[in-house]
């Protein structure tokens, strides 16, 4: 049994990943796959192939000398034709919101493909994410390991567990969650699909019980420590951070026109205005953030976006003589914008930010403040935990109507960008920034260790 496990050790390691159809979701699981390739790693990365088209030139065949080209395969999953649910609409990217529960049906009928994928591919263990809940069950019916990663922050992954598993306890972590957010939590509780129409337990909670042994975490201790702490207990199992899994900046011209604007501006004086590429603003709150940003006085970049199939044109979305009035002093891009390559600018000194975990990974990467706009789901958790950790303030809406208001928003990002009470901020994000890079080789050694360890108990 020794000598089979040191063999183990000597061959590569076949790891099927399986991401929920989110790009949110499926760029952390490439950057994870990178990462393993270190370890002797080989990774298939299953995912519908309109996502795969979107992650096609991330992944790195020509990285740096001897990367083995076959590192990272990608495997197509097809989900079921069905009438209302065309190809381009097998991803999260772009669905609409009356489509969800045909989508989440669909992802759940494509049970018999993946078993012959797991079966043909016959790898040494599986990461797989928060659906589809039968991926677990199935595995273990192969008697191959499946590890959970989580994507999302473990600030609010802990709050899930507490509100589903131990709701008649006190929280251990009221400073992300005051009374208004548990609140929230409960309405959002009735509309996730924590239930199949079975009764069966498909929850977040549920999928990372399941996972042999150890749990994966898109996190760092320094980050969430006592949050890591706390769900390894709940779960008991061992929570293994991961980092924040970022991709490296591109090189090259995309955004070419925004990085020269970008070029011409002081260190640190512009803040970079996005809300991810799954949300769009309403029109109060885009005339709220116009009047804010020009109140601020600072430079900015902004991303615009539409609902898709929405014809607006973008003057007629912002104030009237917004985009004369700021002149060189703020660029409004529609659409899409290069977001790593601009946070890694020298000359953004704030991030404007809904705080889905992969903008706040993003951020704190590259050591930028984040000014914290939290729509739904995760986003106020992780905006509460930005704010405990010192690395950013949150625009609070208004208590009584919910609204921005564009007086709240100049004065946060004022405050973080530019005066002196945001100098703790600002000065904290670059510590973060320096202490996670410093401890990126030792979370990539323990994941590989930990992933090893877990195939050679399945020999």
């Amino acid at each position: 049994m020794v000598m089979e496990k040191e063999e183990a050790r000597q061959k590569s390691m076949r790891v099927l990943m399986l991401p929920w159809l989110a790009c949110g979701h499926i760029t952390p699981f490439l950057e994870l796959a990178k990462k393993l390739t270190h370890g002797n790693f080989n990774i298939y990365l299953c995912t519908s192939p309109v996502n795969l088209n979107f992650i096609k030139n991330q992944v790195p065949h020509h990285l740096r000398p001897n990367y083995p080209s076959n590192s990272i395969q990608l495997v197509e999953l097809h989900l079921p034709s069905l009438p209302d649910l065309p190809p381009h609409h097998h991803t999260t990217r772009g669905l609409p919101l009356h489509l969800f529960p045909t989508f989440v049906k669909a992802v759940h009928m494509t049970k018999p493909q993946v078993s012959h994928i797991i079966q043909t591919l016959k790898p040494d263990l599986l990461i797989y994410d928060v659906f589809p809940f039968w991926v677990p069950d199935l595995t273990s019916s192969l008697n191959i390991p499946s590890v959970a990663f989580i994507t999302s922050g473990l600030a609010f992954v802990s709050l899930m567990f507490h509100q589903i598993k131990n709701d008649h306890e006190e929280f251990p972590f009221p400073e992300i969650s005051p009374d208004y957010l548990r609140i929230k939590f409960s309405h959002m509780r009735k509309h996730l699909p924590f239930t199949d129409d079975q009764g069966r337990d498909i929850s977040p909670i549920s999928m990372y019980q399941r996972s042999s042994k150890i749990i994966l975490a898109r996190s760092c201790r320094e980050l969430e420590g006592k949050y890591i702490d706390y769900l390894s207990l709940s779960f008991g199992k061992k929570i293994v951070p991961v980092g924040p899994l970022v991709t490296n900046p591109a090189h090259g011209n995309e955004g070419i026109d925004i990085i020269n604007w970008l070029n011409k501006k002081d260190k640190s004086s512009t803040v970079f205005v996005s809300f991810g590429s799954e949300h769009c603003l309403d029109k109060e709150d885009m005339e709220e953030i116009a009047h804010g940003l020009e109140l601020s006085k600072v430079n900015f970049i902004w991303v615009v976006r539409f609902e898709e199939g929405e014809k607006m044109k973008l003057e007629d979305a912002l104030p009237n003589g917004f985009l004369e009035r700021v002149g060189e002093k703020g660029m409004v891009v529609e659409n899409w914008a290069p977001q790593i390559k601009i946070l890694n600018h020298t000359s953004i000194g704030g991030f404007v930010s809904h705080c889905g975990w992969g903008s706040v990974m993003e951020s704190i990467t590259f050591g930028v403040p984040i000014i914290a706009m939290p729509m739904h789901m995760d986003q106020p958790w992780n905006a509460r935990l930005v704010e405990e950790l010192g690395i950013g303030l949150e625009i609070k809406r208004d208590n009584d109507n919910g609204k921005l208001q564009r007086g709240n928003v100049g004065k946060i990002i004022n405050q973080v960008v530019v005066e002196k009470t945001g100098e703790d901020i600002r000065r904290k994000a670059r510590e973060m920034n320096d202490c996670i890079k410093s401890k990126a080789e030792e979370e990539v050694d323990e994941v590989v260790n930990e992933l090893l360890k877990l195939a050679e108990g399945h020999i």
